[in-house]
């Protein structure tokens, strides 16, 4: 009896309510911390304290591997805020050059954030052209990815990059290793114009817009008329040159192109006909006109039929091909291509 009485007192005692006198502080509880200690200072680990802030080429750094690194969809788009900023001022400020930039931020391409895209883009557009020829090779590579993305929104901003890349460098964009025939092959896909169409899920969509798994992928009047200013850098007619007899400067000045030795192939593995360069404009019309001109003009048609936005641009692109500044000039030889002479062999 003595231990029930115990155990009734108990539980009685847990839902009593405690009285406390008027002026008496509340007792406190069983793990209060003390913190009546003073202390003159606190150190804490991996922190740096300076008196100055960092300079404006730390910054720069800083906000360059923020924006390229950054698992935050927010702070990379404010790390490439930064960079646009540094880049508007006059001077502009780029401590690390454009290429190294570009090749930091080239990936950025294909992020899934929309704003980070957006952003990404304003920063190219702030780049002088004649430093972005030198990494132009690895922007088409990243901006082919881009178009064939699965993601709408990703290839549509894919063809904004290719636009600005065209605006900055066209010239170079087109006679790059794989910079003509892999770009066509990339835009012929993406619209559903190339030969293997309606295999490995694409097909020619209707109303203006190419379709991958019955998914609408991308612009399509917006890709013809990208795909047009694309073709019309390409039948750009190369300046002639003056003929002076004794003029030789050309012969023993430094070339100034990117990478002026790379048709070469010295160092590089061995390309195929899709990674060559094209750096003249004959060789480029004779590429095209053997694997790519057929399909184009069945799909500006198929296009034209449509009508609307897609319509108009089709045929703005057909206008192109037919004139002098596109294939209009070109005449077929009757001998085969080497190409062909090789596929003999």
């Amino acid at each position: 009896m003595g231990k029930s009485a115990k155990r009734k007192k108990e539980k009685k005692a847990d839902f009593q309510k405690p009285k406390y006198k008027v002026g008496k502080a509340k007792p406190k509880a069983s793990n209060v911390t003390d913190t009546s200690f003073k202390a003159k200072s606190i150190v804490m680990g991996q922190q740096s304290l300076s008196t100055t802030a960092p300079d404006v080429i730390q910054q720069f750094k800083h906000s360059l591997s923020v924006a390229s690194s950054s698992k935050s969809d927010k702070q990379r788009q404010e790390g490439l805020a930064h960079l646009t900023g540094q880049l508007s001022q006059q001077p502009p400020v780029n401590p690390v050059g454009t290429h190294t930039l570009l090749v930091k931020l080239l990936p950025l391409i294909t992020d899934s954030s929309t704003p980070v895209r957006k952003q990404l883009l304003k920063l190219f557009e702030q780049l002088p052209g004649e430093q972005v020829r030198y990494a132009v090779e690895q922007a088409t590579m990243f901006i082919r990815a881009g178009l064939t993305h699965l993601s709408a929104d990703i290839s549509n901003d894919a063809l904004n990059f290719m636009e600005w890349l065209l605006n900055a460098a066209d010239v170079d964009v087109v006679s790059c290793p794989g910079g003509w025939i892999k770009t066509l092959n990339t835009f012929c896909a993406t619209l559903g114009w190339s030969a293997a169409a309606g295999k490995d899920g694409w097909s020619s969509g209707g109303r203006g817009a190419a379709v991958r798994g019955g998914k609408a992928s991308i612009n399509q009047s917006r890709a013809i008329d990208i795909l047009a200013k694309f073709l019309a850098a390409g039948f750009v007619p190369e300046e002639a040159v003056a003929e002076d007899e004794g003029d030789w400067d050309h012969l023993y000045r430094l070339p100034r192109d990117p990478n002026a030795f790379a048709y070469l192939n010295l160092t590089g593995m061995r390309r195929d006909e899709d990674g060559e360069m094209y750096a003249d404009r004959e060789s480029r019309q004779r590429v095209f006109h053997r694997r790519f001109l057929s399909h184009i003009v069945k799909g500006v048609e198929a296009a034209k039929k449509e009508g609307g936005t897609s319509g108009r641009a089709a045929a703005g692109l057909d206008q192109l091909l037919r004139s002098d500044m596109g294939m209009g000039d070109y005449e077929p030889l009757g001998a085969m291509d080497t190409e062909d002479l090789l596929d003999l062999w």
